[in-house]
């Protein structure tokens, strides 16, 4: 061995010492990227995208309709300067390619039913029959998840996000659902055969076992994971985010994800939605934007927001990506 081979050697080393450090002394996203560079892996688990999956459409029904609140309450509206309570959801969901029917009571009736509000998931719809003078529900509205809804509630108020204000009488899913995600056996391997995360990196079995079962690039898995957390899988930000991934509660509990702080369950979570957002919005950099600011924020851009946090969050995890390749 030659010193030059003992000085590049010992470069690697630091580069891997340097990415074990915890969040409280951060590595640059360079370092990060030098590093994985330096192991000569390729990841070649990202595939063509699958058709968007229930949960992240159930994320993004919720911020669709988030965008209408201030709405004022019109009695019959079904347009964005006006609606009631069955217009907004026929308005949402249209955005979907939902053709709900027009009224509550027959929108009560569509999709198929959920047993509890234990297992109501964001975008599923909660009904009330509130009045006898009706035949089946007379008012109906738009789960968000962690207690929350958004709603066209009477003549004189605005759509709004409230509590949920009692047991809804009916609890009806359009959306199609999507298998839950559960942990799994970590692998020994040090390395994937053929690309994937190196085993320097914290957590990398659960990057790559992600990456291979949905679909998306382990190295961008792990990025995020370092953007979001510093690797951290006890963090939780001032927004209430968990996790390695750093899931919302309502996000992660559409996801399927029952323990955030899991790390194989937040990172397999975290794929399977950043695998439906690159296949909603056709591009990693809206997806990632997405991912940062929520999905309605894309739409309502048409691109990545402009909101500083989130354009360096793009910048810096698609920087460290180009870096790896």
């Amino acid at each position: 061995m030659t010193i030059n081979d003992v000085t590049s050697r010992i470069s690697q080393i630091q580069s891997q010492i340097n990415l074990l450090t915890p969040a409280s002394n951060p590595v640059s996203s360079a370092a990060f990227a030098n590093a994985l560079s330096a192991t000569s892996l390729t990841s070649t688990a990202s595939g063509g995208m699958a058709s968007a999956g229930a949960t992240a459409d159930g994320l993004a029904v919720v911020e669709e309709a988030k965008q209408y609140v201030g709405v004022p309450y019109v009695w019959g509206g079904t347009s964005p300067t006006g609606m009631d309570c069955s217009g907004l959801v026929q308005l949402v969901y249209k955005e979907f390619g939902y053709d709900l029917p027009r009224v509550s009571a027959d929108q009560a009736r569509a999709g198929r039913p959920v047993a509890s509000m234990a297992e109501a998931r964001p975008g599923d719809l909660i009904a009330w029959d509130n009045s006898s003078r009706n035949s089946g529900v007379d008012h109906i509205a738009i789960y968000m998840g962690d207690g929350k809804m958004i709603e066209a509630p009477r003549t004189g108020l605005d759509v709004r996000i409230v509590d949920v204000p009692s047991t809804p009488d009916v609890i009806r899913r359009i959306l199609p659902d999507a298998a839950p995600v559960t942990s799994t056996s970590p692998t020994t391997t040090a390395s994937v055969s053929g690309g994937g995360v190196p085993s320097f990196v914290p957590y990398a079995d659960a990057f790559n076992t992600a990456g291979r079962t949905y679909g998306i690039d382990p190295m961008l898995l792990s990025a995020v994971a370092r953007q979001e957390s510093g690797f951290d899988a006890a963090a939780v930000s001032s927004a209430g985010a968990q996790g390695l991934m750093q899931l919302m509660p309502a996000t992660a509990k559409g996801l399927g994800v029952t323990d955030p702080f899991d790390p194989t369950q937040s990172v397999a979570g975290a794929a399977r939605l950043l695998k439906d957002l690159m296949s909603r919005f056709g591009s990693t950099e809206l997806a990632l934007a997405a991912y940062n600011a929520g999905p309605g924020a894309v739409l309502k851009y048409d691109g990545v927001p402009p909101y500083a946090e989130t354009q360096n969050y793009v910048r810096s995890i698609m920087t460290t990506m180009e870096a790896t390749t």
